[in-house]
């Protein structure tokens, strides 16, 4: 545990600018507190001592605002940046130098007892008020957008945007954590700049039929069969 402990102290100073020593990150972030109290909390949770690790957890949020079941498994180099809102459900798993920022859930979709909540690969950056919802895995070395909603898995290398997220995989290997935030795809606007350069080039093939006198269109099958008509037949 005390090993952890270290660990914890050497992500922040690893992934965040403003930390300045390793005292200061020890007394001031609330971030880190939260994750020392769930490393209390997880451990008599595990040894049958489920009221009291509840009742730590509730505590630890109460100071922190940060809430992370006693349940939850939380692997070295976990990083809270801020941390305000941040919640963590029971049967979540996060992977080693995970970096979540404020407003993330790790969020369960079932009424089901058993693996309910989100599991998170190695290396994993969640955005500021991102979502990621039910059983599902989030690859190793991926990046989820601020704000994104996250509802099927997510292969490994990849970046995840909007609602509900799209997934783009990089063509790239990461091999560090990725706290690029502002590097991210627009996958919707693509998708619409690429319909209006069709319908442009579209109009423009129907404006030379017409300067040609070529007027005949083939209709759309309706219910897979074609029109006579448009043949001439």
């Amino acid at each position: 545990m005390f090993n952890s402990f270290r660990q914890d102290v050497a992500a922040v100073l690893a992934r965040d600018p403003a930390a300045r020593s390793s005292l200061e990150v020890a007394l001031l972030y609330p971030g880190l507190h939260a994750v020392w109290g769930h490393r209390i909390t997880h451990w008599l949770w595990v040894r049958g001592w489920r009221l009291p690790a509840r009742w730590l957890s509730q505590m630890v949020r109460g100071m922190t605002g940060i809430e992370i079941h006693p349940g939850a498994v939380l692997g070295p180099g976990f990083f809270i940046d801020h941390g305000m809102g941040v919640v963590i459900g029971e049967t979540a798993e996060v992977g080693a130098d995970v970096t979540l920022y404020h407003g993330v859930t790790l969020g369960g979709t079932s009424l089901n007892k058993g693996k309910r909540h989100p599991t998170i690969g190695d290396r994993v950056v969640v955005g500021a008020g991102a979502k990621v919802l039910g059983a599902i895995e989030i690859g190793a070395d991926s990046r989820i957008g601020a704000n994104a909603v996250v509802v099927r898995p997510v292969p490994p290398n990849s970046v995840v945007v909007g609602v509900p997220g799209q997934v783009v995989v990089r063509t790239q290997r990461q091999t560090n954590v990725d706290l690029n935030h502002t590097n991210l795809p627009d996958t919707l606007g693509t998708a619409v700049a690429q319909l209006l350069e069709r319908v442009e080039e579209l109009e423009h093939k129907i404006a030379v039929q017409h300067a040609y006198g070529a007027t005949h269109q083939v209709h759309a099958p309706l219910g897979g069969v074609w029109r006579g008509d448009d043949f001439q037949i």
